[in-house]
């Protein structure tokens, strides 16, 4: 299969990030924003400053309002916002190609996985999903960042990996897509808690034993839906969540610590916060938990405290108060 040309759809940081590496891997790569003057700018002075300020682009990167023709294509769009862009896409445009999905979150409502999204707007494109630990601003600078990219053909897989490393940016292929992609929407949750825990003082022992029991609930949701305790062990596990529940250039923990500290969701959304996709992962989780009868504190404390139910104080005396049993 061609593996040349790239389109990334979706113009923000994260978009713009995996457009740089693609074009440092050596493709040549169109950027699909909504934006005009976004478009104009890229095109022009091969920056986005909307999305990434100050960030110079590679010269193949160009921009355009409307989908093109790719060998593959990156959708770079907030998780909750999947199903929407691929009503907008022509389904033949992706039909045979490989499509890498980035976003990092369950779908409010149905539960769904991205790459379920993926199979039930566009069902014959060829789904991949791409996570671990990466901020956005180290990978369009070039700093060195590794991740992990799962599909179901290790052949072609390994054959898009290998086309989008380069110098800076390597992905590792895998086969555990569901994995994958549960590791990288419950680590937002859980970035949320460690925020929270950062917000209101509770210490440094605190949240490294919150990251503790929050790989062995991560571990019995994979495998409830039938992914592979493993892949917690490589970059879309324990990598994403360690980077994500400890870092404050996460958004999930910047919003967790002004949870912490006494602010509400509401009230840190009206004020302009970042996107933080595990507010929305939150109740979505906690529901998806409970239909797989899975035992899932940590994701119930978050989805409560983040819907205002309980503040830090309870939830903590609630978590701490747990009957004792066996770690393993």
């Amino acid at each position: 299969m061609r593996l040349e040309s790239v389109a990334v759809i979706g113009g923000g940081a994260w978009g713009t990030a995996l457009a740089q590496a693609a074009a440092m891997a050596g493709r040549p790569v169109t950027l699909v924003l909504r934006s005009a003057e976004q478009v104009e700018a890229i095109n022009r002075l091969h920056r986005n400053e909307a999305a990434l300020p100050g960030q110079e682009l590679l010269d193949t990167v160009t921009a355009s309002t409307t989908p093109v023709e790719a060998d593959i294509f990156i959708l770079a769009v907030p998780a909750q916002a999947t199903r929407t862009l691929l009503t907008s896409l022509n389904a033949d445009l992706l039909a045979g190609k490989p499509v890498i999905l980035s976003a990092k979150g369950l779908e409010t409502g149905t539960l769904a996985r991205q790459s379920e999204i993926l199979a039930d707007m566009a069902p014959e494109a060829i789904g991949f999903v791409l996570s671990g630990p990466s901020f956005a601003g180290d990978v369009a600078a070039g700093r060195p960042t590794a991740v992990t990219l799962a599909g179901d053909d290790a052949n072609l897989t390994s054959d898009l990996a290998a086309a989008l490393a380069g110098p800076t940016f390597r992905p590792y292929a895998a086969d555990d897509r569901i994995g994958v992609e549960i590791a990288g929407a419950l680590k937002n949750v859980y970035a949320l808690a460690c925020g929270a825990v950062e917000g209101a003082h509770l210490g440094a022992s605190a949240r490294s034993a919150l990251i503790a029991r929050a790989y062995a609930e991560l571990a019995r949701m994979v495998h409830a839906l039938g992914g592979s305790a493993h892949t917690l062990t490589g970059l879309a596990g324990l990598g994403d969540l360690t980077l994500t529940c400890t870092s404050v250039q996460s958004r999930n923990y910047q919003f967790g610590m002004a949870l912490g500290a006494g602010r509400l969701t509401g009230e840190i959304l009206a004020s302009g916060a970042k996107l933080a996709e595990g507010v929305a992962t939150a109740p979505v989780a906690a529901a998806l938990a409970k239909s797989l009868d899975v035992d899932a504190p940590l994701i119930d404390a978050v989805d409560a405290f983040v819907a205002g139910r309980a503040d830090i104080a309870t939830i903590v005396a609630g978590l701490m108060s747990r009957p004792l049993k066996r770690e393993h």
